[in-house]
């Protein structure tokens, strides 16, 4: 086998580097070193370091290195990036660029999974400059140091094996060995013996580091062990051995080619198995983002108009979907959320599939137009919002929609899995929030909005792209997940037409409006529809609202479309009639609104029914029924279907019941006949129920991950705070001759001291740093110029808060002029 590590070759100036003199001796000179524009770029891309803002930079420091902060700025790295810090965690500490290099692109590219054909060397100062960004990476070119915690995080151990495959170094394998093993191996290896462990350890790590004289060992190796170091030489680095070893492994182990790492496995070193890469840290680097093209390519006039007819069904679900539970709504769940029954009903409904109807069900419930109502018996039902959203212009409803869903965490996908404690996620659940739902929709819309207009692009293309943006496990799944419920939920939506983004689409991604773009593309509502002699009629396009709602009462929906079926039936009919219309109503509304003569089987239908219509009258006494034809009541009383409303007769033309009003008008339906609900004086009881509302709601705010991204104002006000809390904590001071010092505290002067100071202070103009408490017995530093000194307060502009301040001279702990050079 062989094999070399390559020489470093000469540092490499692509990150700028810095000579020694310069060199940042920590993070906190790091980022004290940064321009404003880089300090709040950081900032922007770490929120979380910003709760509370940092006091000066040597907390915005240790605040960037703890575990929280740490584990969320690697999650958000792009695979490169990521393989390049994995690389700085198995490098020497600090690590030169070029010794970084060789570890991501090899010798001139040379070595299995070389980077040289992919661009590794070429995109190495982009990934480091990205670590040095997120202050993560620190130092210059020839001293790269990764912060101790993601070298934790990412380095290789016993219980935690590292990304790259690697394994622990010769010295960490060897710390618990004894010493007279340790010479045993140096022996074997055909080194000298050593007067201690650790320069044994040092000379055979010297010896696995050395190209010529690592191959020539390996050269005495018997072929069976090249097999061994062959499987574990690309990771995982622990192989499991029997008290009594083959041969190979014993030759292998022997020479500490193989280390013990308990009492029944082993280890490759990482110096061996680097020297058996060719010093490549990774299998396969992959420093290109993976390209998305243009799967198919449509006509823009066509993908336009085919979101424009998945907007306009879009509008008419949620419509139909609200209004079917402004009467009863689905009660809400102890645990909140809607049953898996009430889901299904709802899906029927709809004639849609449950994950669908869930989807709807969100979105209307992200828009504000659906909310619990906060009663005893709970129920979910409209709020007055969408009373006001119904008699928008279709084009502002759809705007209202997407501007709800595009923002959303609530991910209606996860509906029907279940949590970690096995407990199923219903619709309109509390867990249903996905932090990062809103993002991957805008950067599926963004890859999409890439392409040339009219492009779509396969889905496994974009799952590659997004997986390579956010390639840590558990963050990249998730994401591939979110990212089908998105194409999916784009092309119901009508935000894409055939997988391509529509022009409406790329206004909502931008923030524009879409409605002026997409409402001509909206046909003009109609008002008329075309009656047919199978009892259906055909609306051959969207409806004027008027014309709607009354025939959704006298006829049901058969098929959705582009032109609606509606099919009247002896129930519809009695729908209608019920809701107080008469049947000299019904035709005279049906020869209005249809082009078509009315045939003569509706005009039939609709007289037939009327006929019956309150013929039988049902009150309250329990409840009895009232009929002038006595020969009808004895129908009834002889049919078996009535046994259970438990009728008797009272008078020849009168019965009475068992049963509630409303169950007695069931019941009678049931058997075929047409009641109608009587009043306490006789009169016909009209069955219109109110529709029901919730008290007024606001929309659910999307639940973020960690704190909010800040705008330019408050990052403007954290960098100066910051630089301002600095310079108070930095600066050269004057101690007072009598001042108390005691380390790690504020120094301290005597009241008068103090006052003499500050006094003197604002009579000169200069600035002077003071120890300060206040009310909530927080200790700050501060620089002030002191402008008025008068009642025991003194008033000057504060450099670390930016703004001019009154301080209570009873709370300055003590008080310093500043050194010349820093006045």
């Amino acid at each position: 086998m062989e094999a070399t590590v390559p020489e470093l070759p000469e540092p490499s100036s692509a990150a700028g580097s810095a000579t020694a003199s310069s060199a940042p001796r920590s993070l906190a000179e790091a980022l004290r070193a940064r321009d404003d524009a880089s300090l709040a770029a950081l900032l922007h891309a770490r929120p979380d370091l910003l709760g509370p803002v940092p006091g000066d930079m040597t907390q915005l420091a240790t605040r960037a290195g703890t575990r929280a902060s740490v584990v969320r700025a690697l999650d958000r790295l792009d695979r490169f990036a990521l393989q390049t810090a994995e690389a700085l965690a198995v490098a020497p500490d600090p690590c030169p660029y070029p010794v970084l290099e060789s570890l991501l692109a090899g010798e001139h590219g040379s070595g299995p999974g070389s980077g040289a054909d992919n661009g590794a060397r070429a995109e190495l100062p982009r990934a480091v400059a990205t670590l040095r960004d997120q202050a993560l990476v620190w130092g210059d070119d020839e001293r790269l140091r990764l912060v101790r915690t993601a070298r934790e995080l990412l380095a290789p151990s016993a219980g935690r094996p590292s990304p790259t495959g690697l394994g622990p170094t010769v010295a960490e394998a060897t710390s618990g060995m004894s010493p007279t093993r340790i010479q045993e191996i140096v022996a074997a290896a055909g080194l000298p013996a050593t007067h201690d462990p650790v320069s044994a350890v040092t000379a055979l790590t010297g010896l696995f580091t050395d190209p010529e004289r690592m191959s020539a060992l390996l050269d005495e190796a018997p072929a069976e062990a090249h097999q061994v170091l062959g499987r574990l030489v690309w990771g995982p680095p622990y192989g499991e051995v029997t008290p009594n070893p083959t041969a190979p492994v014993r030759w292998l182990r022997d020479r500490g080619l193989l280390l013990p790492a308990s009492a029944r496995t082993v280890v490759l070193p990482r110096e061996v198995a680097l020297h058996l890469r060719g010093g490549l840290a990774h299998r396969e680097t992959e420093p290109l983002a993976p390209a998305v093209p243009a799967d198919r390519e449509h006509r823009p006039q066509l993908v336009d108009a085919n979101a424009a007819g998945q907007a306009l069904a879009a509008l008419a679900t949620v419509e139909e979907l609200v209004k079917s539970w402004e009467h009863a709504g689905p009660p809400v769940l102890r645990a909140g959320g809607l049953s898996v029954r009430d889901l299904k009903r709802s899906a029927a409904t709809l004639d849609a599939t449950e994950t669908a109807a869930a989807f709807w069900i969100e979105l209307a419930y992200a828009a504000g137009l659906l909310a619990s109502d906060g009663e005893a018996d709970e129920r979910y039902a409209p709020t007055p919002a969408f009373d006001d959203w119904v008699e928008l212009p279709p084009a502002e409803r759809w705007s209202a929609l997407a501007g709800a869903w595009l923002p959303a965490t609530r991910t209606a996908g996860l509906v029907g899995d279940q949590d970690a404690k096995g407990r199923t996620l219903s619709a309109l659940g509390p867990e249903l929030d996905r932090s990062a739902a809103p993002e991957v929709r805008r950067r599926v819309l963004e890859l999409l909005a890439a392409l040339p207009e009219g492009g779509s692009a396969d889905a496994d293309a974009l799952l590659a792209r997004l997986t390579w943006e956010r390639p840590v496990r558990g963050t990249s799944e998730l994401r591939a997940r979110l990212a089908r419920w998105t194409l999916t939920e784009a092309e119901v939506l009508g935000v894409t037409g055939r997988g391509a983004l529509a022009a409406h689409g790329r206004a909502l991604l931008e923030h524009r409006d879409p409605a002026p773009l997409l409402a001509p593309l909206f046909p003009e509502p109609v008002d008329h529809v075309l009656l047919q002699a199978d009892l259906t009629a055909v609306a051959p396009g969207p409806l004027r609202r008027a014309l709607g709602d009354v025939l959704a009462v006298l006829a049901d929906v058969e098929s959705k479309g582009g032109a609606t079926v509606y099919r009247f039936t002896p129930g519809s009919v009695r729908r209608a009639l019920d809701s107080g219309r008469t049947a000299s109503d019904l035709h005279a509304f049906l020869a209005e609104h249809s082009i078509t003569p009315v045939p003569q089987p509706l005009a039939y239908l609709i007289d037939d029914v009327a006929r019956r219509h309150g013929h039988l009258r049902v009150g309250a006494a329990s409840s009895y029924v009232r009929c002038d034809d006595d020969g009808m009541l004895n129908e009834i009383l002889a049919d078996r279907r009535s046994a259970g409303l438990g009728l008797r007769r009272l008078a020849p033309t009168v019965l009475a019941a068992q049963a509630e009003p409303g169950a007695l008008l069931d019941g009678l339906r049931t058997m075929g006949y047409a009641p109608a609900a009587e009043s306490l004086t006789g009169d016909v009881v009209v069955a219109r129920a109110d529709a029901h509302r919730t008290p007024a709601r606001s929309a659910p705010v999307p639940v973020p991950d960690g704190p909010p991204v800040p705008d330019e104002t408050l990052l403007g006000a954290a960098v100066r705070a910051i630089r301002a809390g600095d310079l108070a904590a930095t600066a050269v001071r004057k101690e007072p001759a009598a001042a108390s010092v005691v380390p790690g505290e504020l120094p301290r002067t005597s009241a008068a001291e103090t006052l003499a100071t500050v006094q003197a202070a604002a009579l000169t103009g200069s600035a002077v740093w003071i120890g300060y408490v206040n009310a909530d017995g927080a200790a700050s530093q501060r620089v002030i110029a002191p402008v008025r000194v008068e009642g025991g307060f003194v008033t000057g502009y504060d450099h670390t808060a930016d703004e001019v301040r009154t301080y209570a001279l009873h709370r300055i702990t003590g008080v310093a002029e500043l050194a010349e050079e820093h006045l």
